[in-house]
């Protein structure tokens, strides 16, 4: 085995826990042979060890307590328990990276008692490489955890470290959760598109790519989207008339206030872990 290799446990076998380990295993920032996922399930264990040829174990702190880094990809609701069981469990240089949803630095290093903590948000298009990733760290984290963090987090796609880790909830509320407002309007573009007479397959294949092609435009023109915007409608065609009726239906401030109640649901899952000081 490389020695050079880190070992790396992720514990939580979800989605983004297998999307983990495609990412490690595609940047190749470490062989199968380095990673162990941990899980109560052993049939959802016996299928990744199937799919990618990576170590398992049912027990957390047998999988991670070896390890050089602690990737955290459990559900909020599970964070107590997972933290009292690996509570004293981790090496003192081990680097734990936690995917918890609103679940802040402090209550991670608290509940571990364990200093090296990287708190991050990423999103569903992590999954095939193509995601945004916001992160930040705990004042103990060096510059070689930061080296090691951004190698494993590149895998996801972007990555954006911020220096206030009260911006990952506003990142939660943006990009994190920003994939279901993205598909909720393709399901409703493409419903208008059956609505008003096209095939299902036709009318997908063009709101795909009217999506996809719009979001390359931008990247390459890199201007404000209201100049682009204001290019594609002219004095009294179809466009103006459609943006009229959107404006006048509010979607830009429906838009604005979905974010807003995501940002502030973000923070009550922060503040149900805070207060919740006695780790199970």
């Amino acid at each position: 085995m490389d020695t050079r290799k880190p070992n790396i446990a992720i514990v939580g076998p979800g989605v983004m826990g297998e999307t983990m380990v495609t990412a490690l295993l595609r940047q190749g920032v470490v062989e199968a042979g380095h990673i162990w996922m941990a899980g109560p399930r052993q049939e959802r264990l016996d299928e990744l060890v199937g799919k990618y040829g990576i170590h398992t174990n049912t027990h957390n702190a047998e999988a991670a307590g070896g390890a050089d880094v602690v990737v955290l990809c459990v559900k909020p609701q599970r964070l107590r328990r997972v933290l009292s069981g690996l509570r004293d469990q981790l090496k003192p240089d081990a680097l734990v990276i936690s995917m918890v949803a609103g679940a802040a630095i402090q209550t991670i290093s608290e509940g571990l008692n364990h200093s090296l903590v990287i708190r991050c948000m990423p999103n569903t298009p992590a999954q095939i490489g193509l995601g945004i990733t916001a992160w930040a760290t705990s004042p103990q984290v060096q510059e070689t955890d930061l080296e090691l963090a951004r190698s494993i987090l590149t895998g996801l796609g972007q990555e954006i470290l911020v220096e206030e880790e009260s911006y990952l909830d506003m990142a939660t509320a943006v990009s994190g959760s920003g994939p279901s407002y993205v598909f909720l309007f393709m399901e409703a573009m493409i419903d208008a598109g059956v609505h008003l007479g096209l095939p299902r397959r036709i009318a997908e294949q063009m709101v795909v790519q009217t999506l996809r092609g719009s979001v390359e435009y931008f990247s390459t023109r890199k201007v404000h989207p209201a100049v682009l915007r204001n290019e594609v409608t002219s004095p009294g065609g179809t466009s103006a008339e459609a943006l009229y009726y959107l404006d006048k239906a509010g979607v830009r401030t429906a838009i604005s206030r979905a974010i807003w109640a995501a940002y502030e649901r973000s923070q009550e899952l922060g503040k149900d872990q805070n207060s919740k000081k006695t780790i199970e």
